[in-house]
């Protein structure tokens, strides 16, 4: 099985992917890479089993509804609503809510954050994905899945506290040995470690590709049924980790 996982950014120049090999012995890396476009990036992704993006794949739905209805003069929905509530609701989608509960780190808010440029992007390269006719399932059920490295990594027991800061760069290393040490051992270049040891868009593609591997055996947390799965497929579903690395491993 061959994973990737990239790492999207707005612009190619920040845009990294790990592609990852999984046989019987250690995993090997056989692709680590920065400054990607749309077309390097349409061919890797054709050319893997499955694939996990760091983006987000969609918009809460009653963000597009509320726009829409403004565009139209038809009102602003929501105006009987505590504001502070409704705006909540536009401002992330029903995965966000669930990481929210669930005590994870508010995820950034593809409706008002910068992040919105990043799905833009995505929005782009599922469109495309689907008219090459491979499976684009925003819900995950296809080739690709969203992916978010931050909470995966605590799924795993690291902490990723601060590793995409300055100072907190200097923790990837050790995070780096932490996942080896999960998984006993990656196969890697040292030209390869080097970049997923000092560059976090290559680390986070690294940890990507890993959770691409864990959806592909089923190892991530579905949307629950009914309103939940219904908007996953709209919206997009962020797919955590649900068992310890060493399961990345089964065959």
């Amino acid at each position: 099985m061959r994973t990737l996982g990239i790492d999207l950014a707005a612009q190619p120049a920040n845009t990294s992917a790990c592609t990852i090999e999984w046989g019987p012995g250690r995993p090997l890396i056989s692709g680590l890479r920065s400054g990607l476009d749309d077309e390097a990036l349409l061919e890797a992704i054709t050319g893997a089993d499955k694939v996990a993006i760091d983006a987000p794949f969609g918009w809460p739905d009653e963000f597009v509804e509320a726009v829409s209805a403004h565009r139209n003069r038809a009102g602003w929905p929501g105006s009987g609503e505590d504001q502070d509530v409704y705006r909540f609701r536009l401002s992330f989608r029903a995965t966000d809510r669930r990481l929210i509960e669930s005590g994870a780190r508010r995820p950034l808010s593809v409706s008002t954050d910068l992040i919105g440029v990043v799905a833009m992007r995505c929005a782009y390269l599922l469109d495309r994905l689907a008219a090459l006719g491979e499976p684009v399932d925003r819900a995950g059920s296809g080739k690709v899945v969203e992916a978010y490295p931050a909470p995966a990594l605590i799924t795993w027991g690291l902490s990723p506290t601060g590793y995409k800061s300055r100072v907190g760069a200097a923790r990837l290393p050790e995070l780096l040995t932490q996942l080896e040490q999960g998984l006993g051992g990656l196969e890697l270049t040292i030209g390869q470690r080097e970049l997923a040891s000092s560059d976090h868009n290559c680390f986070d593609a690294l940890v990507c590709a890993l959770v691409a591997r864990a959806a592909a055996l089923g190892l991530t947390q579905p949307p629950e049924s009914g309103d939940e799965a219904d908007r996953a497929t709209r919206e997009g579903w962020i797919h955590l980790p649900t068992n310890p690395l060493p399961h990345l491993l089964e065959t």
